[in-house]
């Protein structure tokens, strides 16, 4: 058995146009898998496929879609099925952001645009790609979720983002037990603050209010944990790979931490 080859499947990464679900599509399709990405921009999504062939030689398809929609996302999974040749075997749930504020003064509209972003859009995914999972009789859910669903930040800023990734592992642990007698595997991947081109933008304002350089920055934000460095993308495409590859047919219901040790510790 190839225990990582990707060679006959199909994924559909929603979030797929940059950051870690950009990174993790490449790294999918690299596998071998045929691989749509979707988002709700179509220009972003037309970037992203034309940097994925830059970087690996290989196409990937897309498909537009707000995933807090439900009608969108069955419109999603028939476009795929479609375009990957009739049947998806791997969704990754890469959805989502992140908006600080201090829980004494948390727009409560903005918290509740976090948990239809960060968590009530991965239940409608796996919701109808699971149906088209237990149809097959196979199917592998992955949901991006973060330290931050299990070990708090320090000081202030974090509680929309903690308590959606909370949300996402409990979600992972149940839909883990509901779909397992199906041949259906959910797992999640809790990375560390991660160094995405996408959050280039972000390091270099913190460097600047920090009076120091970008590289120093990041440097200082590597050291709490064991490995004293940040992550980088494609420390947890490797999880990502793991995780729809056969290699994983045995594992649901658990959370992977390509951390850098730092929920060892925390």
């Amino acid at each position: 058995m190839k225990l990582f080859d990707l060679t006959g499947k199909t994924a559909v990464i929603v979030g797929g146009a940059g950051g870690l679900g950009q990174a993790i599509a490449e790294g999918l399709v690299s596998a071998g898998a045929k691989v749509l990405i979707s988002s709700r921009k179509e220009d972003a999504l037309k970037r992203a496929k034309e940097e994925i062939k830059i970087t690996t030689g290989l196409d990937v398809y897309y498909c537009t879609a707000d995933a807090t929609k439900e009608a969108e996302v069955e419109n999603l999974l028939a476009d795929a099925k479609r375009q990957l040749g009739g049947k998806v075997t791997i969704l990754v749930n890469a959805q989502g952001f992140n908006k600080k504020q201090d829980a004494l003064d948390f727009d409560i509209e903005v918290f509740r645009s976090m948990l239809d972003a960060n968590i009530t859009s991965f239940m409608i995914t796996a919701k109808h790609f699971g149906r088209h999972f237990k149809e097959n009789g196979y199917g592998k859910i992955i949901n991006l979720s973060s330290v931050r669903g299990k070990i708090a930040t320090k000081g202030t800023g974090n509680a929309g983002y903690c308590a959606t990734k909370g949300a996402v592992d409990m979600l992972t642990k149940q839909l883990a037990s509901e779909f397992g007698p199906f041949g259906v595997t959910v797992n999640a991947i809790g990375p560390n603050i991660t160094a995405t081109p996408m959050m280039g933008p972000v390091f270099t304002k913190r460097a600047a209010e920090a009076g120091i350089s970008v590289e120093a920055y990041l440097k200082q934000q590597g050291e709490g944990n064991p490995m004293r460095k940040m992550g980088m993308p494609e420390d947890i495409v490797g999880t990502a790979i793991f995780l729809a590859a056969p290699a994983s047919d045995f594992m649901t219901g658990n959370i992977l931490y390509p951390d850098g040790g730092l929920t060892a510790i925390g």
